[in-house]
């Protein structure tokens, strides 16, 4: 089969196996001579495979406006260099194969390319061929920086909260199960599916979370999603939808998830904390849950309490376990003002001097609504997260699922599904258990005895602790910045405040013998000790302890 002549200013996609037949050659060019396999050393062999790309450049408007052909590809390719799409390094096809590609003649590419190399556009050395050259990257107009960047800040030593320790992904454990999982997997389970997620990962969520955080749901009531953070704005819409207008939210929590509920249009009614949790007692009392923080706040039905967001099994970052009697109050809030409890079960499966504590969801599955995640356990890039929902929330929940992108992906969802059912995922979360203790156990060792004021609390459960400063000690934000100067990266506490209107976690005294009460007043550091690698921890706490004797 012969390969039919192109138009000038567009580039097919290259064959990856050409035959070994002759094509016919463009009109501005010699006879193309027979092409010969990817890797044959003949002269006839099809330069453009060794390149394996399609440029995709376009001349025809540039012709159309009555550019010459040399003048039309060097604009092609200066544009592609300058908007990304040709990343500094990309080797370039040889100026015959872009010429037959382009039907235009070889002389024409070759001078092109010597026009930008001139620019500096283009690098070229002998036996090298021509590369894009290294250039510093133009900022593109109307894009905003944070959209281009890792806003993450970044530092010899990562402290920061909620994040776990990358190493002890189970990559052996998770290659075997996708091996099994992609094995067994009907042929349907690569189609378009329920936005609910795969059964088989449903199926192994409900009897999994039934047995270690005893949550009463079954798998249809469960929702597979990207990360918690997607399952609180499909959650957040939805209750919009239903009339809801504000929620309350914990006093101190994590900024990121305020941002989702406002951008749905709730407003924001923080209830403060203390030893024992978040203030439940207080949803019923005086404007429902205290002052709003967000876009309305003009009152009337549109305005009506319909939800709280908590995190009972260890309140983030305090650490506080919600208390029985709390849990009770705002279970019953929900039943009388035909509300919802959104349980946020973060780092559920790590606790270490109690007895886990069971998912509040247990208490009405009607009314709570029930979150958890992989990203702590295993890898928050995996993106897996699951609500379990009250049979109310399940259609328009999953509707708006759909809406936002279709289905989570399949693989990953069978996979887990896969490492759950084979018993590896507990086996892997026991392993990380063990670790995350021993490395707690370094933090407060270290703090005793070389900070021996500074007082260590929310660390029964997690992957995070809050260090809680004497009186007199250097305010929060002088700390944070030796502490950067240094090369740590955590947060203060008050950077987890709801709001400039919400109050601190003072409500009742600390004992001093609870490792799991509030941080009282005064500057406090919230660290993770998850993310530094074993050989790097030491020096983190080093500097961590550095910084605290001088405070």
């Amino acid at each position: 089969m012969s390969r039919p002549r192109t138009t000038p200013g567009h580039v097919p996609s290259a064959p990856r196996n050409a035959p070994d037949t002759p094509r016919s050659a463009p009109r501005d060019t010699p006879a193309a001579t027979p092409d010969v396999p990817r890797g044959g050393r003949g002269r006839g062999h099809a330069p453009w495979t060794a390149f394996g790309g399609d440029l995709h450049l376009d001349l025809t408007e540039r012709r159309a406006a009555g550019a010459g052909l040399r003048a039309a590809l060097e604009d092609a390719l200066r544009e592609a260099v300058q908007d990304g799409r040709l990343a500094p390094g990309t080797r370039l096809p040889s100026s015959r194969a872009l010429g037959e590609d382009l039907g235009i003649a070889r002389n024409t590419v070759v001078e092109a390319y010597g026009q930008l190399t001139a620019e500096g556009w283009l690098g070229a050395r002998p036996g090298s061929g021509t590369t894009v050259a290294d250039r510093a990257a133009p900022r593109t107009a109307g894009r905003p920086a944070a959209v281009r960047a890792d806003r993450r800040p970044t530092g010899r030593h990562d402290l920061l909260a909620g994040r776990p320790d990358l190493s002890l992904f189970p990559r052996s454990a998770w290659l075997a199960s996708a091996r099994r999982a992609l094995a067994v997997a009907p042929h349907d389970a690569f189609d378009y599916g329920s936005p609910l997620g795969r059964i088989e990962l449903r199926r192994a969520l409900s009897d999994y979370l039934a047995r270690v955080r005893g949550v009463r749901t079954d798998p249809d009531r469960l929702l597979v999603c990207a990360g918690f953070g997607q399952g609180l704005g499909l959650l957040a819409a939805a209750l919009r939808g239903r009339g809801t207008g504000r929620i309350a939210v914990e006093g101190y929590g994590l900024p990121p998830q305020r941002e989702v509920l406002r951008a749905a249009g709730l407003g924001l009614a923080p209830l403060p904390l203390d030893c024992h949790g978040a203030r439940t007692d207080l949803l019923d009392g005086p404007g429902g849950a205290g002052e709003v923080d967000g876009p309305s706040g003009a009152g009337g039905p549109a305005e009506r309490l319909g939800a709280v967001l908590l995190t009972p099994a260890h309140q983030f970052p305090t650490g506080a376990a919600l208390s029985a009697d709390r849990r009770a109050a705002a279970v019953r809030w929900a039943r009388e003002r035909d509300g919802y409890v959104i349980e946020d079960d973060y780092d559920g499966e790590f606790r270490y001097d109690r007895q886990p504590l069971g998912a509040m969801q247990a208490l009405d599955p009607d009314r709570v609504v029930y979150g958890g995640t992989a990203a702590k356990s295993l890898a928050p890039g995996l993106r897996l997260a699951w609500l379990a929902l009250p049979d109310q929330l399940v259609e328009p929940v999953a509707r708006l699922k759909a809406l936002a992108d279709t289905m989570s992906p399949v693989i990953d969802q069978l996979t887990f599904a896969e490492l759950i059912t084979s018993g590896r995922y507990d086996r892997h979360v026991r392993r990380c258990r063990l670790h995350y203790r021993r490395r707690r156990d370094l933090l407060v060792a270290a703090l005793a005895e070389r900070a021996p004021k500074v007082r260590v609390t929310g660390i029964a459960a997690g992957l995070h602790a809050v260090l809680q400063l004497p009186p007199g000690s250097r305010p929060e934000a002088e700390l944070l910045e030796r502490a950067r100067a240094a090369g740590l990266v955590l947060t203060g506490l008050d950077w987890y405040r709801a709001g400039p209107d919400a109050e601190r976690p003072l409500g009742l005294p600390a004992p001093e013998n609870r490792s799991d009460a509030a941080p009282e007043a005064g500057p406090a550091l919230v660290v993770g000790y998850a993310t530094p690698s074993d050989h790097a921890f030491p020096a983190a706490l080093d500097a961590l302890c550095g910084i605290l004797r001088e405070s």
